[in-house]
């Protein structure tokens, strides 16, 4: 049986701390069809699920609701305290569970189950048709990789049964497998759906796409093609009109010009005529005034043309978005490195695949490798060695250049410093300006770049960690990097890509963004098969 959702917004808008505004009066309303919710980074989208969500509330304007919602956050938790069932949302209810049957009465117990009794086993079911059996409700969230974590969050989101599902970002660290197996999942939710994404092979499962931007909240029919037809052509139109305002305003004020310089010229000659006649002076007097009284109204006259004119050009403006293009410097070149960057020999990964624990591999400088394999084999595991941040348990593992390791968490920013404190101390070479110039044509504007890190969006906080590799006074010989276009928009992936292009060391990427992988020159591939790492050139 569907349920009937209804979530509406009414006027909705929302300040941020320093009393800038975020987004400002927006109204939408959202029914049973399966809708994706796209924008550029920063804009707002995580904020605006939170407050259909209820989790915080508008600055004004309401959210009206009508049914339960349920949001899934685009970073999940990996508090070392947090079992697998917090993970997946269920926890509370499992404990209300435990003290019914310990003989608990107590009211707010029995509200907190409901119906789902049995939601201990239907998740140990979930896991067990997800090939995670070896997990139990009480491994910690710490021990999953980053797709673990993910689908065992969205195990929890569907078991939740609810009016409106919100995802945020769903399909990041998902492999190709799991991203399919989402795609047939959400096409059978019976109830409402909010995907945020800027995954284009899912948001054209959607039914609608809105976005949020500049110009506020706008509503496209179907899926992600139609929308970037419809966007590029409404972009298109309003540039046109923007353009054509603009040179109406320029002939308009030209022909104005050429009215006032005639009058003035009218004006001179009669004046000199007068003159030349020798009428009186109280007869000069008043040719004068009204010559001046003329030119008065004239110039009311054309005041108010001119603003009628710039009117009609900041209407037009008003329907153009404000995009700001993504800039990137390219970063200096890597010192020279030996030609041997790391070696692994008979090295025991301390995680992963059985069959993938024991690795020999030799990585030489300028090479480029793709690390791929399904969620969970081991290869985040064999990334954290690679960088020293994981031992192995047996064999050689040592890497002999300089390492630069974006995990999936960006554990190489300080949540509590803002990204300029940090790229400072980082690159003491170039002034605070340089740096600030450099961080706002990579996307972060003022307004951001002083904030600590943890109240940055997803996005923004990976075009931090970008900064604070590619523009640090030492750049690496080695760059690791896993997964590195979650949570990006499609101009902040381009610019991504043109980063590593520029990027003249030796580079160990996992990603399951083919397009990403295709663009960037990878010269090798390091594979985890049923027979262990198996490494083939390009």
């Amino acid at each position: 049986m569907t349920h009937v959702t209804s979530v509406t917004l009414q006027g909705v808008s929302y300040q941020l701390p320093d009393g800038s505004s975020l987004f400002s009066d927006l109204d939408l309303h959202l029914d049973q069809r399966r809708t994706g919710l796209v924008g550029r980074n920063g804009v707002g989208k995580s904020i605006l699920a939170r407050i259909i969500a209820g989790d915080i509330l508008p600055s004004t304007g309401r959210c009206i609701r009508n049914g339960s919602v349920y949001y899934l956050k685009q970073q999940v938790s990996h508090d070392p305290n947090h079992t697998l069932a917090e993970l997946a949302g269920v926890q509370t209810v499992i404990s209300a569970l435990e003290r019914i049957e310990r003989g608990s009465s107590v009211q707010a117990d029995f509200d907190c189950v409901g119906e789902r009794w049995n939601i201990r086993q239907q998740l140990l079911d979930q896991l067990s048709r997800n090939n995670l059996a070896h997990l139990t409700l009480s491994t910690p969230a710490s021990a999953l990789s980053g797709g673990e974590a993910m689908r065992v969050a969205l195990m929890g989101a569907f078991l939740s049964q609810a009016d409106l599902l919100i995802l945020d970002e769903p399909t990041n660290h998902l492999d190709r497998q799991n991203r399919l197996a989402l795609h047939t999942q959400l096409q059978q939710w019976p109830n409402g759906l909010l995907v945020i994404s800027h995954d284009r092979d899912l948001l054209e499962s959607m039914e609608r796409i809105v976005e949020l931007s500049s110009l506020g909240l706008t509503s496209y029919g179907g899926g992600f093609s139609f929308y970037a037809q419809a966007k590029a052509e409404q972009l298109q139109i309003a540039q046109q009109q923007l353009t054509s305002a603009r040179l109406e305003r320029k002939r308009q004020e030209h022909a104005l010009r050429e009215q006032r310089e005639s009058l003035e010229r009218r004006q001179a000659r009669g004046q000199k005529q007068a003159a030349d006649t020798n009428q009186a002076k109280i007869l000069l007097g008043r040719q004068k005034e009204r010559s001046q009284a003329s030119s008065g109204k004239l110039r009311v006259q054309q005041d108010a043309a001119r603003e009628q004119l710039s009117a009609r050009v900041r209407q037009a403006a008003n329907q153009v978005e404000e995009q700001q293009a993504i800039v990137v410097y390219p970063p200096q070149t890597c010192p020279t490195a030996p030609v041997q960057i790391a070696e692994l020999i008979n090295a025991c990964l301390p995680q992963g695949a059985e069959q993938l624990r024991l690795i020999n591999l030799t990585i030489t400088r300028g090479q480029r490798i793709a690390l791929t394999g399904p969620n969970g084999c081991g290869k985040s595991t064999l990334l954290k060695v690679l960088a020293g941040q994981l031992p192995v348990v047996a064999g050689l593992a040592k890497t002999l250049v300089t390492s630069a390791y974006l995990d999936q968490h960006l554990g190489v920013l300080a949540p509590d410093r803002s990204v300029i404190e940090q790229l400072q101390s980082l690159n003491r070479q170039l002034s605070e300006g340089e740096l600030r110039t450099r961080l706002a044509q990579l996307g972060l504007n003022a307004d951001r770049i002083h904030l600590p890190c943890h109240r940055l969006s997803g996005g923004e906080r990976l075009k931090a960690a970008m900064a604070c590799v590619f523009y640090a006074q030492s750049l690496p010989q080695l760059l690791l990097l896993d997964e590195p276009a979650n949570h990006l928009d499609l101009p902040s992936v381009q610019a991504l890509e043109t980063m590593l292009n520029q990027y003249s060391g030796t580079l160990v990427i996992t990603s399951h963004d083919e397009v990403l992988m295709a663009a960037i020159g990878i010269t090798h591939k390091l594979k985890a098969s049923s027979t262990g790492w198996l490494q083939t050139p390009v």
